[in-house]
């Protein structure tokens, strides 16, 4: 089941494991089962460390990862193999004993919670987004007895999948009941349960020469050129890619002829990690206010931090309707990622939103794997450049409505319908869709420094050519500044140019 250069590369990893596992497992004469049991034979053949047992689980075929003795709660339903293949290794590493790599404080707070959650997370083999999730949802299981999770392919599992009406990968379940979809973080789901890490020793923290916001391109560039001229540099960081993270075929960065968000976000965190930066991670910022000599930067965790210079990087998200239905129904119907949540609509009735070059691409590229494709556009004309709709209008599966008003995105337990208004009358219609991807443009990850920065008139930080903003001491890069452009390598551009600007500000101001 494995070639040669993966197995190779497992068995380095294996070698790594610390104490003996258990393999557990349930299959059946499926084509599937035969696959996990087919996969687990070639494991455990690996490493004298690992044994396999036969168990009863929910559903066939699964298996799960175990100490001696002693039941972890990691369980794999289906073949986790694709990009859940690190989800496996990770796991097999992981319940053996060896440490995971995240803060301790959030080892405490994963150990300190006292009651039962059992979690369930439906995945694609093809999913990018989905294995941050599933092995943040394994360590939770291998560092508390109380907590479960089980990982679940959604192919061989697709009345499960239909019942519970999931329409985008990552879901997941708590306890039966729906908790979450799409990417998230270990922090972000530690906060959704109510658990808080312990930030107290972040107030004590010194002052940083530079402290950076935003764990995006531009913040990574950022503070690794601050950290080369020698500064003092911190970063705030949610999640290390930003935006990026939800990027899949990336082929515009020069001399890459072609990577991926999450591969590309990786490598910015190794990179920056290379360097003697203190990443404040799992945190964002919430105010930013100037106080004698210092800038101090309040975090939504109440902790504050102080430093002598600043650099916003918090890049921007996919801008919203604002209607009723958008936010009942995102991830049941209504995306904001053709790329990503494309093929989930294959052979449906969609309808894309927006009639700028982002939503007339959409458009086009949905049309390949729909039915049909609705384009709802405000303006009485398309925005899209004219090459875009000429290709638009040459295909036979689009229709396309101008100088109309969403009103309302309907729907039970997901989406069936789009309400809108014909502008040139006033009438009401309705269209039957099963999707609606929103493609409006994006919105600079910049309300709360509203009170304190210059923003245009979209919300943008206004910078200089310098990455000076209206502030003493604080500069600006990257998509969350009205820089005419938003692509990668301009935003690692911005951050080391606003980097050295900082430099050159504090040799200046010989602080």
């Amino acid at each position: 089941m494995l070639d040669k250069n993966i197995k190779q590369q497992l068995a380095s990893y294996l070698e790594m494991l610390e104490n003996d596992i258990v393999i557990k497992k349930n299959v059946g004469n499926d084509k599937t089962s035969l696959e996990v049991n087919e996969l687990i034979d070639e494991i455990s053949s690996m490493s004298p460390k690992i044994h396999v047992e036969i168990a009863t689980f929910d559903r066939t075929p699964s298996f799960s990862i175990n100490r001696m003795h002693e039941d972890t709660g990691v369980t794999f339903a289906g073949v986790p193999l694709g990009h859940e293949f690190s989800s496996l290794v990770l796991a097999l590493l992981q319940v053996s004993g060896r440490p995971p790599k995240i803060d301790e404080s959030l080892i405490k707070s994963i150990k300190s919670i006292d009651r039962d959650l059992s979690f369930e997370t439906y995945i694609s083999l093809s999913c990018h987004n989905c294995p941050d999730v599933v092995q943040a949802l394994n360590l939770m299981s291998i560092l508390n007895p109380r907590i479960t999770h089980t990982m679940i392919d959604g192919e061989p599992f697709q009345d499960e999948v239909e019942s519970r009406n999931i329409m985008a990968v990552p879901t997941v379940f708590l306890n039966g009941e729906h908790f979450d979809s799409g990417r998230t973080s270990l922090e972000e789901i530690l906060l959704k349960l109510g658990e808080k890490k312990d930030n107290t020793a972040l107030n004590d923290k010194e002052v940083f020469d530079v402290l950076v916001i935003g764990g995006g391109p531009s913040g990574s560039s950022a503070a690794i050129y601050s950290a080369r001229k020698g500064l003092n540099t911190g970063i705030v960081v949610e999640r290390f890619g930003g935006q990026v993270m939800d990027t899949m075929a990336i082929e515009n960065f020069i001399s890459v002829k072609y990577t991926e968000g999450p591969k590309l976000s990786r490598n910015l965190e190794e990179h920056v990690r290379n360097y003697d930066v203190d990443i404040i991670s799992g945190e964002s910022a919430k105010s930013l206010t100037k106080n004698g000599d210092f800038i101090e930067v309040a975090l939504e965790s109440n902790a504050t931090l102080k430093s002598k210079t600043v650099i916003i990087s918090t890049g921007a998200k996919w801008r919203e309707l604002g209607v009723p239905g958008e936010e009942k129904f995102k991830n049941k119907g209504v995306a904001f990622c053709p790329h990503c949540d494309g093929p989930i609509y294959k052979g449906k009735d969609i309808a894309v939103v927006g009639g700028g070059n982002s939503g007339i691409e959409a458009a086009i590229d949905l049309a390949n794997i729909v039915k049909h494709v609705t384009v709802l556009e405000f303006l009485p004309e398309l925005k899209a450049d004219a090459v875009l709709q000429e290709k638009l209008y040459s295909l036979s599966n689009v229709t396309v409505l101008k100088n109309v008003q969403v009103k309302e995105i309907t729907g039970t337990n997901k989406v069936d319908g789009i309400i809108y208004i014909d502008r040139s009358t006033n009438e009401e219609k309705r269209i039957n869709l099963e999707g609606i991807f929103i493609q409006i443009g994006l919105a600079p990850n910049t309300k709360w420094i509203s009170e304190s920065l210059e923003l245009n008139r979209i919300g943008e930080i206004v910078v200089d050519k310098k990455c000076f903003t209206s502030l003493d001491g604080v500069f600006a890069a990257g998509d969350c500044t009205d820089s005419p452009y938003k692509q990668i390598i301009i935003a690692m551009g911005s951050g080391a140019t606003a980097s050295l600007s900082a430099f050159d500000y504090l040799i200046r101001n010989k602080k």
